[in-house]
């Protein structure tokens, strides 16, 4: 391909948004525990290969199982990068580095195929708006490259709407499928009202929707079944389970509960900031998109009926909702001469000025969220020019493990960690571990060595420059047992409080 067709593709607003995926990833590399599924499989795929039993699913199952698909997608993908820095012998850390910058190159590419087809349906200035909207939002960015059930899903809506804009409508309808099967079952809450809609625009036949649907789910269920049971040592379609979980025993609220309009006044305004707004307003200026945000806006409206919310469940579809909004934005733009229209665009630069700053308050206090993976980078760093090869067992309790650390993490020899579950505080002194982390200030039998900050809420003050302060506090402790040498061979900050 020449280079001048490849510039007509990508632009310097394409550039932009992968430099600021690129430094969430190198801001914020570590992974939460809604993402330890997905990332502990990566890990295992590369490290471990067929070596089934060594894998953690076995031993930390989670709530419901999960396919193991995407994860081995990018694993794939990543090995070679992956080979070339273990020759290197460069730590583990920069294996997830990669297998986040190929997940992050990927939904970006979907996006980039979404914005080609904005452009080509509705012109360059708002595909030049859509991209200026995505780079001003926290969330889109920040998560397309965490490896979440709920970024495969926005990977494949986001091209399943490329296809339904490019004409393709029979794609669009078979991507809703696989994904609805593999990596997210309420994505049939999407499909229902976007097939309802190729069929009233007669874009399909019914009879063509059906046998579409069901050619596509008979593989889907196929490709699942065959590789996830292989993976889970017994016969399981994951999102079968996860369907049951949620729908049926609706589980789902034991992890919190929200009131029903949740998603249109915290979790939409978050995620969009500017674009919300706007993109009711381009509704109304821009009627060709209505086919494609109503099907959307339907989904979100059947989904809150769910009582157990959360901002990533609705991440799929923010990229169609910003194409909405970049219709106002190109519109007011174009008529931004006229006097009405003038304050319009006016409005239209300071909300995005506000955008900008609510993204940055907002990656600085989520840069600042992994205490956990910090803590454990942070006890490494401080044993590197020790040379005695006693084994150094770590112990990883539960706040740790959720908020970072992840096998991506560990070293290898002398270097062992233990994420065993219910031992005592009183307990811990009378096992074989060197180090703990965990979020006790004090623990009897260890000196606390360490204590991690982690992001503890915002806070205003009095200053011009600087009116909104992000408050840090202790989040995770470093301890060392007592009765340990090791720990007399490093020169230890030690804790306010460093002894039990």
């Amino acid at each position: 391909m020449h280079l001048r067709k490849l510039s007509s593709l990508f632009d310097k607003w394409d550039l932009l948004l992968a430099v600021i995926a690129a430094t969430h990833i190198i801001l914020a590399p570590y992974t939460k525990v809604e993402e330890s599924f997905n990332t502990q499989a990566m890990h295992d795929l590369l490290y471990y290969r067929h070596k089934l039993q060594e894998y953690d699913h076995f031993e930390f199952p989670g709530v419901v199982p999960r396919t193991f698909l995407g994860a081995l997608v990018i694993a794939l993908v990543s090995s070679p990068l992956v080979a070339i820095l273990h020759l290197l012998k460069l730590p583990k850390i920069a294996a997830l580095y990669t297998v986040r910058v190929v997940l992050g190159m990927t939904v970006l590419g979907t996006i980039f195929a979404l914005r080609l087809q904005v452009g080509r349906q509705f012109g360059r200035n708002m595909s030049t708006a859509f991209a200026i909207i995505t780079a001003t939002q926290f969330h889109l960015l920040f998560y397309l490259s965490r490896p979440l059930p709920n970024v495969f899903a926005l990977a494949l809506v986001n091209l399943a709407f490329a296809y339904w804009m490019s004409g393709q409508p029979k794609n669009t309808l078979r991507l809703l499928v696989f994904t609805a099967v593999v990596f997210r079952c309420d994505v049939i809450l999407l499909l229902a009202p976007i097939g309802l809609t190729l069929l009233l625009i007669q874009a399909v036949t019914l009879w063509d929707a059906i046998r579409c649907c069901a050619a596509t789910a008979i593989v889907s269920i196929a490709v699942t079944l065959s590789l996830d049971s292989l993976m889970w040592n017994h016969w399981i379609w994951p999102e079968l389970h996860v369907l049951w979980f949620n729908s049926v025993l609706n589980r789902s609220s034991e992890w919190g509960v929200s009131p029903p309009y949740w998603y249109f006044t915290s979790a939409l305004p978050r995620a969009m900031l500017a674009a919300f707004p706007l993109s009711l307003v381009g509704l109304v200026l821009e009627k060709r998109i209505a086919k494609y945000v109503l099907p959307v806006l339907s989904f979100i409206l059947v989904y809150s009926k769910l009582p157990h919310k959360e901002l990533r469940f609705i991440l799929p579809v923010v990229p169609v909702l910003n194409i909405s909004a970049a219709a106002a934005i190109a519109r007011i733009h174009n008529n931004r001469q006229k006097p009405m229209w003038m304050v319009a665009h006016g409005v239209c630069i300071l909300l995005f000025l506000l955008s900008v700053v609510a993204t940055v308050l907002m990656s600085a206090a989520s840069y600042a969220n992994y205490p956990g993976g910090q803590a454990l980078h942070t006890l490494h760093q401080q044993e590197t020019n020790v040379s005695n090869l006693e084994p150094r067992i770590v112990h990883i309790d539960t706040l740790p493990a959720m908020t970072g650390v992840s096998r991506f993490c560990e070293k290898g020899p002398p270097w062992r960690y233990s994420k065993e579950e219910h031992i005592s505080i009183d307990a811990l002194a009378l096992q074989n571990f060197t180090y703990l982390l965990n979020a006790h200030p004090r623990v009897p039998g260890f000196d606390c060595l360490i204590a991690v900050p982690g992001y503890a809420g915002v806070r205003l003050q009095l200053s011009v420059l600087a009116p909104i302060h992000l408050a840090m506090a202790p989040k995770v402790y470093i301890h060392g047992h007592q009765q340990s040498g090791l720990i007399d061979h490093v020169r230890w900050p030690r804790c306010q409080s460093s002894s039990a």
